[in-house]
């Protein structure tokens, strides 16, 4: 590297050299090899907790492509990363793949035309069909989890080219997957710990559930979608005889699972109804009239009915009111058989009932509720016509049918007995933006249940979980074995709890396995301690957490960062990192939200092979932390512009220092003595402050902001005035000072752009300097031989310095658009350049006269001291 001294300069070593005609093309596969061949990126094991940036890297759904929002969302982390290695922080920068859950098996299901059938013998001889057939193959569950595997294995393989493609840098010695056994392992003790320390439990209660998936879904899995409904006003008789209550409701199909009907308390319509009874419509069923504030008088008649369960108002009121349940939506969203006239479904007129619950079983929801309107209709019961509506329906935010509401048997993590301490977590937790904060308040707050954790799907991880089948052939469901930690991780469905032998399962005297997994945000709410190694590497563990950053989105605050802290809350009694950054959505060019669903995903691989990786980084840096951004070509040919300047320019500079023995000469920053390379330094230095609080801010894209701003002003202005005399003699003071600024210049522009553009930077540094830009120290204030501001202030620069290369800019701009409006070449001499301005810019420009003719090609240069600046070119006859 080239050797710099107290003022004065000697050769350096010879530069591996500088191409005639540097280019974009190729560097990516070129470096991102040299990189991962030369460990720039791997994670120092000896480095103390203070030394160490932990990142908790968000682990991508391994379900078919990533999609240009990953793109953008994880270039402003890797920038992060990038900056803090520069700052002398060992980057814990691990990658992970979240490769368990739903995503995964529809996209089995769907690529290998097959379905999961746990009753089903596992098949050693399997495979799968050449075409998908039409009608999905039923293949044991070892069977589907086996394809899940190799599927999610191409894609990882499929994950990691791009991520490379894109220089991050990760260090790819520390990847996992959030169904390896490691990674079962953890997210099992995790289970066992919270089971020890009674914070897990089992029960059957109110389930949100997906028909379609047959599983549960939890509160933070939830998205309201506008649907088209109708209100059907329905009557129902009052047992006095005195007349009906008539009810609106949305959901006519549940009225044989109707427990009673709800008023507020203080709604005068029907406060001498409270504690009276009514008669449901068609199936004679006595129900009560009760009482409750979360019933509401403007809605519809102002009186409810209340079902077992048309939605989560329903469940509050069944809970609070100590009502009856009534199921009649069966897990696969068909109305069940029941029996009228049984215990728990008495009926005035059993008969009666039985003939029109008949109609009903069996059917759909969608079908049930169009046979129970033909039959209310008939009835008499049915007042008026349906008046159609719009409103917000709850899906499983994968799911393509409502959600309905099913008590199954399930377990749940204590979340509401925590609310407080993991508000207070969210007020520790330093957010940037700042205003990110409201949103995991507002969810907080908003909380209505415990996390369900169940899952009633294959490809996951497996509850540890047990029970004993007594005498009589009975699940002892109150009884859970769990499994032992030094046996983890296990599958109950096909490993045996101590105490008992293979052949016992599922007879009386025996044992039988939970069949359920945990849903996926279970184990990702882990991934600090997975990439960790939580228990298993303890030395790591005590290295990198709790990590320093969580990057993400803001739409998963709700399932991802909270289950995350509430994880660490009840296992460390502590927050899992000290900052989370929140990027935005990436929009489509209309400035839609990308989905699948419309048909509006951009995928990344094609704007990396036209653009470049750096031109892609460009357009996303540019995004602002936690603001949504449109996919923008245009952004990405700008930052291929910028790219390519840097090539550019970075020759022309390392031209002026070059030696005719092909050797660099770089004279040290001291020696930069002229006015104007003192002015450009110390603007230059006031960028570096201002940079560097962006980047420790996370504000990446304010620190590309200014360093790009600087940097095509330094091009268009800096480069221009001092060429001339940077190719003076060797020994000439005013030579030496243009050299010795462009070679500082040179270096923390380099520096600054690193983060953000990898490939480029590292492409000139390699022309010049010794090892990686990568590893290379951020530049700072006092490089550029500039004080430093004392207290938070701007660096100290000299006014009057400043001014000579403002003034020289704003008039070497004149003469150039007085060259372009004459349809002149810019090298068109200038015979007369007049220019009036006040006298201290005329002596500012007096500092600089020798490379303002130089650079204008000015013959003769007048002065006048005036209060109306302006600036008269005449330029020479051609």
């Amino acid at each position: 590297m080239p050797e710099q001294t107290n003022g004065h300069s000697r050769p350096a070593p010879a530069a591996p050299g500088i191409p005639e005609k540097p280019g974009l093309e190729g560097l990516e596969a070129t470096w991102s090899a040299r990189w991962e061949a030369e460990g720039i990126y791997a994670f120092d094991r000896d480095a103390t907790r203070d030394e160490v940036f932990s990142i908790d890297t968000p682990p991508p759904t391994v379900s078919g492509s990533l999609h240009i929002g990953h793109m953008f969302s994880y270039t402003h982390t890797d920038a992060v990363a990038r900056f803090h290695r520069m700052r002398g922080r060992k980057v814990f920068y691990p990658m992970g793949w979240d490769d368990n859950g739903l995503p995964t098996e529809r996209r089995v299901q769907n690529y290998f035309g097959v379905r999961c059938d746990p009753s089903l013998p596992y098949d050693p001889d399997f495979v799968p069909p050449d075409d998908p057939p039409k009608d999905p193959v039923a293949i044991s569950r070892p069977n589907f989890v086996a394809l899940c595997h190799q599927l999610t294995l191409e894609d990882e393989q499929v994950f990691e080219h791009l991520w490379r493609t894109l220089g991050l840098s990760v260090d790819w010695s520390h990847t996992y997957a959030t169904i390896s056994e490691r990674a079962q392992r953890v997210s099992q003790r995790g289970f066992l710990r919270l089971a020890q320390r009674g914070q897990v439990e089992q029960r059957t209660a109110p389930t949100l559930w997906d028909v379609d998936f047959r599983t549960a879904v939890s509160q933070a899995e939830l998205e309201d979608r506008e649907r088209p409904g109708a209100y059907h006003r329905l009557r129902f008789p009052r047992l006095d005889g005195d007349g009906y209550v008539e009810i609106e409701t949305t959901r006519p199909e549940l009225l044989p699972a109707c427990v009673a009907l709800v008023a507020h308390p203080d709604d005068g319509r029907y406060q001498p109804l409270f504690g009276s009874s009514v008669e449901t419509p068609l199936f004679g069923v006595r129900v009560p009239v009760v009482a409750h504030e979360l019933a509401d008088p403007e809605k519809g008649s102002g009186i409810a009915m209340v079902c077992t369960f048309g939605d989560t108002t329903d469940v509050v009121w069944w809970r609070e009111l100590d009502l009856p349940t009534r199921t009649v939506v069966g897990r696969d969203g068909r109305l069940l058989p029941v029996e009228f006239g049984t215990e728990g479904w008495e009926s005035d007129d059993p008969d009666r009932a039985a003939r029109a619950y008949a109609e009903l079983a069996g059917r759909s929801v969608k079908q049930a509720q169009s046979r129970i309107v033909e039959l209310l209709t008939d009835s008499g019961d049915l007042i008026g016509e349906p008046r159609p509506i719009t409103h917000p329906v709850k899906f499983f935010e994968k799911g393509d049918r409502p959600l309905e509401i099913v008590s199954s048997r399930q377990w749940f993590v204590a979340t509401l007995p925590h609310r407080q301490a993991l508000l207070a977590r969210g007020e520790e937790l330093i957010w940037h933006p700042p205003y990110m904060a409201h949103r995991y308040r507002a969810w907080v707050e908003g909380l209505t249940s415990d996390w369900n954790i169940s899952r009633q799907r294959f490809f996951g991880v497996p509850l540890p979980v047990w029970y004993p089948v007594d005498a009589d052939g009975e699940i002892e469901f109150g009884a859970p074995i769990l499994a032992d930690e030094g046996a983890l991780p296990v599958d109950p469905s096909t490993d045996v709890p101590v105490g008992y032998v293979a052949d016992q399962r599922g007879v009386a005297g025996g044992f039988v396995g939970d069949p359920d997994v945990m849903d996926t945000w279970a184990t990702s709410s882990l991934t600090p301690q997975i990439a960790g190694g939580w228990e298993d590497d303890p030395d790591l563990f005590a290295r990198v957490f709790p990590m320093d950053l969580r990057p993400q989105a803001h739409d998963i605050i709700r399932t991802w960062l909270f289950s995350t802290i509430v994880r660490s809350e009840l296992e460390h009694s502590a927050l899992p990192w000290a900052n989370a950054a929140i990027s935005g959505w990436v929009l489509d060019p209309d400035r839609k939200k990308m989905s699948k669903s419309k048909g509006n995903v951009v995928t990344p691989l094609p704007l990396l092979e036209v653009h470049g990786a750096d031109a892609v980084r460009y357009w996303a840096a540019s995004g602002r932390p936690g603001t949504d951004t449109a996919v923008d070509e245009g952004q990405m040919k700008v930052g291929r512009r910028l790219a390519m300047k840097v090539l550019n320019a970075s020759r022309f500079a390392l031209g002026r220092l070059t030696h005719e023995d092909g050797s660099l000469v770089v004279p040290d920053v001291t020696a930069a003595t002229s006015p104007i390379d003192r002015a450009m330094l110390g603007r230059l230095a006031v960028v570096v402050d201002e940079a560097t609080t962006a980047f420790e801010s996370y504000d990446y894209a304010r620190a590309l902001e200014r360093t790009e701003a600087f940097f095509w002003a330094f091009c268009d202005d800096y480069l221009e005035l001092v060429k001339t005399r940077a190719y003076g003699e060797a020994d000439d003071p005013g030579t030496t000072s243009a050299r010795a600024a462009l070679a500082s210049a040179l270096s923390v522009l380099l520096r600054l752009l690193a983060p953000i553009l990898p490939f480029v930077t590292e492409e000139v540094w390699s022309w010049w300097r010794a090892g990686s830009i990568h590893t290379a120290p951020w530049p700072t204030v006092a490089e550029l031989g500039v004080e430093p501001g004392g207290d938070g202030a701007a660096p100290a620069v000299d006014p009057a310095i400043d001014a000579v290369l403002g003034v020289a800019a704003d008039v070497l701009g004149l003469v150039r658009r007085a060259k372009t409006t004459a349809k002149r070449s810019m090298r068109a001499p200038v015979s007369l350049l007049t220019v009036t301005d006040s006298s201290a810019r005329l002596a500012a420009l007096g500092a600089v006269e020798g490379d303002l003719r130089d650079a204008g090609g000015v013959v003769e240069l007048v002065t006048v001291v005036g209060d109306e600046p302006s600036v008269g070119v005449e330029l020479a006859a051609e």
